[in-house]
């Protein structure tokens, strides 16, 4: 099992409110730009920092708690910056730390290090790095090992795309309309900016536990509300060798086949279309054909990009071990269905975001599993996260609900609080 969030040494905290202010949400990137000037000069004496906090650390085991206490405020002025400017937070962070900031970052004193793996930090801290910028926390110029100029927006800069970008651009137009930001996107920034404080705080040595990619750590702040299309992950974490080297080409016949179906499904979601706007509901053979075609995606991405382990049928028949299930057909609302196709416009946008992710999710672990012969389950969670907004997002295209996707990266839902149970009532005559 993954470490609990109360257990790593770089924890994201999350006390927002979702309330937003339209005018400093319109008005969000010229705000943010003196804080992105400011965060590029601290990142400059923040690399100089670092290089001494290496030597540091390869002579004596342990970071000094000067350096580590200096780093450590710059860690966490990124991620409060970066919340501001990605609206997964509402105040403005100003030029220091802000304690109690709706988005912060805690991170433990420092601790013994290991020389070796201090040594290669920088080589270490790659994978991390890269996963860091898939989900839109990626490193700019003034991060330690960049060349300068390459990127003058500051870590979180909207200029290096990622999962948290299109988030933000989705939640910069919904907080104008509504005054708040949608819990799902907010939930996907802040796991993104948890991630990335993890990664840079492991390549600035502030600990020595490699980042964790698991959306469990999410769940402290994150939740899944109940859904018609769910992810059921039941795979192990062994991966066969020789399975792995050629994923690609076992993957082939699926992809063929895959595209073969989607043919097919194009005309059988028009014709779900059509039912549905007449009579409010998918004729159950077109829901099962539909639904089978959305757990066969999800089984063939898995296996592609190495989540999934087993060799998946070709049918869509359910049990593989990344599935999806889906509820039988229910009832939709006829206004919905006229204009699906125009109301799925931002989910496509963030699924295309989190596509990037699970592509680097599967290169990453297509090369851990090949030499370790296992999947990191932080990475086979992740990836299953995405699968399951992809699974929701084509659900939603098909006509398989009217259910919007939900973006927060987690897998479980929130168990139902146990209701308090009733006292017996009391006799009159002993109540009295």
């Amino acid at each position: 099992m993954a470490l609990a969030s109360s257990q790593r040494p770089i924890r994201l905290v999350v006390r927002d409110d979702l309330r937003r202010r339209r005018l400093t949400v319109l008005l969000r990137l010229p705000l943010a730009l003196p804080l992105l000037v400011w965060l590029v000069l601290r990142g400059i004496a923040a690399l100089a920092a670092s290089v001494v906090l290496w030597a540091a650390v390869l002579a004596h085991g342990q970071a000094p708690s000067a350096l580590h206490g200096f780093l450590a405020g710059f860690v966490r002025y990124g991620t409060q910056v970066g919340a501001y400017l990605f609206l997964a937070a509402d105040p403005y962070p100003w030029f220091r730390c802000q304690q109690g900031y709706p988005v912060d970052v805690e991170i433990d004193p420092p601790a013994r290090q290991g020389r070796w793996s201090a040594g290669f930090r920088l080589l270490l801290a790659l994978p991390a790095l890269v996963l860091a910028a898939a989900l839109g926390s990626g490193f700019s110029a003034n991060s330690p090992g960049t060349r300068a100029g390459e990127d003058g927006g500051g870590w979180w800069s909207l200029a290096s795309g990622g999962a948290a970008s299109a988030a933000a651009v989705l939640t910069w137009f919904a907080s104008l309309a509504l005054g708040r930001a949608p819990r799902g996107l907010r939930d996907l920034v802040a796991y993104a900016l948890g991630y990335g404080a993890q990664a840079y705080g492991y390549l600035l040595l502030l600990t020595d536990r490699y980042p964790s990619a698991d959306p469990a750590l999410a769940e402290r702040y994150a939740e899944l509300p109940a859904h018609p299309v769910r992810i059921r992950v039941e795979d192990d974490l062994g991966r066969p060798r020789l399975a792995v080297l050629f994923r690609l080409l076992l993957a082939l016949p699926h992809l063929v086949w895959l595209a073969l179906w989607a043919l097919a499904a194009l005309p059988a979601a028009v014709a779900a279309w059509a039912a549905a706007l007449f009579t409010g509901r998918v004729p159950e053979p077109l829901h099962r054909f539909l639904a089978a075609f959305v757990r066969y995606s999800v089984h063939v991405f898995a296996f592609l990009y190495v989540v999934g382990r087993r060799f998946p049928g070709f049918t869509g028949r359910p049990r593989y071990g990344i599935d999806a299930e889906i509820d039988p057909p229910r009832r939709q609302r006829r206004w919905r269905t006229l204009v699906r196709l125009l109301l799925a416009l931002p989910a496509l946008l963030v699924n295309a975001a989190l596509a990037g992710v699970l592509l680097v999710v599967g290169v990453l672990g297509w090369w851990y599993a090949l030499v370790a012969g296992r999947m990191p389950e932080g990475l086979r969670n992740l990836g299953a996260a995405c699968l399951r907004y992809d699974a929701q997002t084509t659900a939603y295209l098909a006509l398989l609900t009217d259910r919007y996707p939900y973006a927060a990266p987690v897998l479980r839902e929130r168990e139902p609080e146990a209701a308090p149970e009733t006292p017996p009532l009391e006799p009159l005559g002993e109540a009295a």
